[in-house]
Formats: C-alpha cells, structure tokens, sequence
C-alpha cells in the first residue's frame, strides 16, 4: 500500500473491528454470567424452600406446594427430592428422574453446587444441587431448561451486535474523516509547491502544522540553496563570457587586417555574437534576481511572429497565432523569446507557405505547439534534430544548434520539447513550459 491514506484508513478499520470483536465478547461473557447468576439464584431460592420443607415434614405430604412458578409447567424447570429410597418429584418431572452428569466441585456444605443433566424428555438442564447431612441424609435436585439461559442470550446479543455494527460504521466514517483531515496539510503542502514551482511564490508558507513545519522549513532552505548555486552558475558565465569578449575582438581585428573576407574571421564573429547573447542573458537574469517570472505568451508570439514575417519575406510565411490572451508561462523572456525564435525560426525555414502556432493551458503546463506544412521529419529523424550541431539538409543555412538548445532550456525550467508530425504535413513542435 503506497498510499498513506490506504494505510491510515485500513489501520483504523482493523484496530476498530478489534475493539469491536473484543467489546463484544467480553460484553456476552458478562451477559452469560449475568442470566447464569439470575438463573442460580431461583435455583437456589427452590432449593431453601425445599429443605424447609423436608426439615419441617411438609414436603412429602404435600409435595403440589413446591411446584410454584416456574416450576408449575411441564417439561421445564423440574427439581426432586431424594430421601434414602424414596424420591419426591415436581408433577413436570413425573414419572421420570433428573439424570445427573458432570458435577461442580464441592461447595462448603450449605451451599449449592453445579451440576449438569438431563430431564427424562431427553432435554439438556443447569442443575443445581445440595446435599443434606443427618440420620437421613437428602439430596436436593433443581434444574432449569438449558434454553432458559441461552434463549434471552441470544435476543440481547443480536440486538448487540445490531448496535455494535451501528456503532463500527460510525467509528469507520469518522477514522475517515479524520484521516482526510489529518492529510489535508499534505495537500495544501503540495499546492504550495506548485504555486513555487510554477513561480507564483518564491517560498513554502511557514504557517504549517507541527509535523509538517520541519519539512517546509527544509524545502525553503533547498530552494534557498538552488537559487544560491544558481547565481553562481550566472555569474561564472558572465565571467566566462566578459573574459572572452576581449581576446575575441582582438583576434577579429588581427584576422581583418589580413583578410578581410576570410572565413575565420566570420566564424570569429559569430563566436563573439553568441559570447555576447549569453553575456546579456546574464547580466538580464543577474538584475531580476534568482525568483521565475512569468511572461505573457501571446504579446511575445506577436513580436516573433512579425519578426519571422519579414526574416524569411522570400518565401512569404503565413503565420496564423491562436494563444489565449491571459495565457502566460513561469520563464524568462529572454529564454521564452529564445525557445520560441529557434522553432519558429525552424518552422518558416522549412514550410511551404503556412505555420501554426497554438498554445493551451493543462493541470500544470502550458503546451505550445508550433506547426508547419513543410516536408516534416521521419520519428528517427526527429530524435536526431535533438542532437547538438546536426543537420540533415547542410544546403540549408543554419548551425544545427537551434532546437537542442530549445530543449536544454525548456528542461531547465521543467518542461520538454517533443517533436512529431503536424496535421499540416510537417513539423510539429511541442514545448511544454510550467504555467
């Protein structure tokens, strides 16, 4: 079970239905003790009566005195007297006797003692029994129906366990809700984080419950300590970046002294163009500091949009945006304006005359698809497109860097490019971004 609220609920089921089974037999323990002790103690009220009787010489003479409530129905509480030879019966036992069977142990004399047996119909009774010492010794015989003790047991037991089965139900809808309740933290806790990760807060809130406030407090100081690292990292590439510029613009002067049109020189440029981007990227992410903005979608796509438009002007790109207006991702602008120029870039490159860019929002990520009617890619060609510095068609301008950088940057913020076949005919690129 790797649900916390499967084990917490499943816990308390099993501890209640426990208790339950414990309360109940315990509760039909003392029951049975109970009806036992109201049954011996008529017994034994019959039993005094009749050694008065065979004290006083009354019981033989007139025997039909005894045989009062309960003992005036047939073939269910009984008792008889043995005196020496002769025996003396309830008018229910007649003709037959009490056949004895296991006996309790001794009492003290003056006190009864259990015993089992049986009535002459063949029924199973609770006897008690006393023995009467003296020049003629007696032996006092009382029973009662077995059905005496377990028939009003059964009644109030299944009522109990009616109540029993209420009150299980009740205990189970409140382990519940108190479960959902004590989980409730864990999923405010959660909602914190994505509202952190999506950029809409920069910490976990501190006001948690006691044994989540540990948790949140470490969480904070991990985030703490990436946004550390992180503008380490942004300051050692702007380091990196401002100590190249120099010995780079010394090395383009050298090489345009000496030819002026060579090809070092060009790619010398292009080194130092990318040298400085990055170095701007720095010193932008540097001023507004480690927290992730959230930038508008569809103001950008506008932008790049009409940029792309007049880049490629020669083929005459039909660019046809559908990005809800409200619709925003936690990026950078310059990295978004980055991830979005290389695709479209890409889609005007290699359509025919039309490239579609829509944009939805899901749970926890906004998904952008970029599409064109070019030729499009084949599954293994497309995995191959993620590879730094390939290309497929080397007629085509380009470094063969554009969509693998894509991908890196989107995976730093958490999301994903993934490449596939649009309804148009060509390319679909889909970047995934944390909304």
């Amino acid at each position: 079970m790797r649900s916390l609220r499967t084990r917490l609920v499943v816990a308390a089921l099993a501890l209640v239905s426990i208790a339950l089974l414990a309360g109940g037999l315990a509760i039909g323990v003392i029951l049975t003790r109970f009806v036992r002790g109201q049954i011996d103690e008529r017994l034994d009220a019959q039993i005094t009566a009749l050694r008065a009787g065979v004290e006083a010489g009354t019981l033989a003479a007139h025997p039909e005195r005894f045989d009062g409530p309960p003992f005036d129905r047939p073939g269910r509480w009984v008792w008889e007297v043995r005196i020496g030879p002769e025996t003396i019966r309830s008018e229910a036992l007649d003709p037959g006797t009490i056949a004895l069977g296991r006996e309790g142990p001794e009492g003290d004399g003056d006190r009864p003692r259990h015993a089992e047996g049986r009535a002459p119909g063949g029924g199973t009774l609770l006897v008690r029994r006393l023995d009467l010492p003296g020049p003629r010794p007696a032996t006092i015989l009382v029973g009662a129906p077995q059905a005496a003790l377990y028939g009003p047991l059964r009644d109030v037991l299944a009522s109990l366990a009616l109540a029993l089965a209420a009150l299980g139900l009740c205990l189970a809808a409140g382990a519940a809700v108190q479960v959902r309740l004590g989980l409730a933290p864990l999923g405010r806790l959660r909602s914190d984080l994505a509202a952190v990760r999506g950029g809409h807060a920069a910490r976990v809130p501190l006001d948690q419950p006691e044994e989540v406030a540990p948790l949140v407090a470490e969480l904070n100081a991990l985030l703490e300590q990436n946004e550390r690292n992180l503008e380490r990292a942004r300051g050692h590439v702007a380091n990196l970046a401002h100590g190249l510029k120099t010995p780079l613009a010394t090395l383009a002067m050298a090489l345009s002294a000496r030819d002026p049109n060579g090809a070092l020189g060009a790619q010398v440029a292009d080194m130092d163009r990318r040298i400085r981007h990055h170095l701007r990227r720095a010193r932008s992410a540097a001023l507004a500091g480690p927290g992730r903005t959230r930038t508008a979608l569809a103001p950008r796509l506008s932008d790049l949009g009409a940029a792309m438009a007049r880049l490629h002007a020669g083929r005459r790109p039909a660019i046809t945006l559908d990005v809800p207006g409200d619709l925003a991702v936690a990026c950078e602008g310059q990295d978004l304006d980055e991830m979005l120029g290389n695709l479209l870039d890409n889609a005007c490159r290699w359509c025919a005359g039309a490239v579609r860019v829509t944009a939805t929002r899901g749970e926890t990520r906004v998904e952008i698809r970029i599409e064109d009617d070019g030729p499009g890619l084949e599954p293994e060609e497309a995995v191959a497109m993620l590879e730094r510095g390939r290309r497929l068609d080397e007629a085509v301008p380009g470094d063969g860097f554009g969509l693998p950088i894509t991908l890196e940057l989107a995976e730093l913020y958490g999301g994903g490019l993934a490449l596939g076949r649009s309804d148009l005919g060509g390319l679909r690129a889909s970047l995934r971004l944390p909304g």
